[in-house]
C-alpha cells in the first residue's frame, strides 16, 4: 500500500504502524520538520491543534533510536501531565513493532516508581517540569 510517509525513508515498522492508525499523507508540519530531524538537525515548528505535531517530532525520535542501550536517548518536555501521558501513549502506538521503553514522568505519582523504571532503563522520557 502506498503511503506518503515512505518518502522520509522511515523504518518500515513505523510506516506500517502509522498506516494501521489511518495516516497516509504527511501534514504540512510533518513535511517541514521530519526531514531535518531525521538528518540530526534541530527543528522548530508551530501548528494548530490536531495537525500532527506529535508525529512530526515523534517519528524521527523513534526512527533514530538505538535498541538495547538501556539508557535515555530522548527527552520530550510538555507543559502538563495530561499531555505527557498523551504523548507517551502516542509514541508507544507508533512504535508497536519496535517496542521502545517510554516513560511518562510527572507529579502526583510516587517518585520511587518512576526512579525504579529509569534505573531499569528507558529509551524515551516524556515529562513535565515541576511547577514552583
Amino acid at each position: 500500500m502506498a503511503n506518503g510517509f515512505n518518502r522520509f525513508n522511515l523504518h518500515p515498522t513505523l510506516v506500517q504502524a502509522i498506516t494501521d492508525l489511518g495516516y497516509s499523507e504527511p501534514t504540512a508540519i510533518q513535511s517541514a520538520v521530519i526531514p531535518d530531524l531525521l538528518a540530526g538537525q534541530d527543528g522548530s515548528g508551530q501548528a494548530e491543534t490536531d495537525t500532527g505535531k506529535t508525529e512530526a517530532f515523534g517519528l524521527p525520535i523513534l526512527n533514530n533510536l538505538v535498541g538495547g542501550l538501556g539508557m535515555v536517548q530522548s527527552l520530550v518536555l510538555v507543559p502538563t501531565r495530561e499531555l505527557a501521558l498523551q504523548v507517551a501513549g502516542a509514541l508507544e502506538s507508533y512504535a508497536t513493532g519496535l517496542q521502545p521503553a517510554v516513560l511518562p514522568v510527572y507529579g502526583g505519582q510516587p517518585y520511587s516508581r518512576q526512579i525504579g523504571r529509569l534505573k531499569r532503563g528507558v529509551d524515551i522520557v516524556v515529562g513535565t517540569p515541576v511547577s514552583a
